[in-house]
């Protein structure tokens, strides 16, 4: 399923900030702006702020209330990294993070363990057939993480 497109990091920030506001949650949020600021560009020269095309690259950090604990991490690259409960979604599409949002908030995220081999998952679907699996390392779950246990 498409996502509405969120051409900006600030159309991202703005989507999150909705989100929030539906499930009352409280949002802080840091900005960096500029090549010298985003941490990805690690190649910028020294009080260099625009990319090569002239473009001024933007990063959020976006840490909400509430339980879970969700942070977001917006990049200019187009994706994110979302944090929920100490377990990191890395490259998560820029466009996809409302709807992860939605998922985890809305009650459709789960945890999933096995035998073997061993491990405990979150997997947090979205709609269409868009789902997003990672490993929890923590060896205890979080009462959130636990309460959203599913059998396999």
């Amino acid at each position: 399923m498409a996502h509405p497109h969120l051409p900006t990091t600030e159309a991202a920030v703005t989507a999150i900030r909705a989100i929030a506001a539906e499930h009352g949650l409280d949002i802080a949020v840091a900005d960096d702006i500029g090549a010298d600021q985003t941490s990805r560009r690690t190649s910028a020269g020294a009080f260099t702020t625009v990319d090569p095309d002239g473009s001024l690259p933007h990063e959020a950090f976006v840490e909400l209330s509430g339980v879970p604990a969700v942070s977001v991490r917006i990049f200019p690259e187009d994706d994110a990294k979302i944090t929920v409960d100490h377990v990191e979604f890395h490259d998560v599409p820029r466009d996809s993070v409302p709807a992860f949002l939605r998922s985890v908030y809305g009650g459709l995220a789960y945890t999933k363990g096995r035998f073997f081999p061993p491990g405990q998952w979150l997997i947090v679907p979205l709609p269409g057939d868009e789902t997003y699996k990672e490993l929890i390392t923590d060896i205890a779950l979080t009462p959130w993480l636990a309460r959203s246990a599913r059998s396999s």
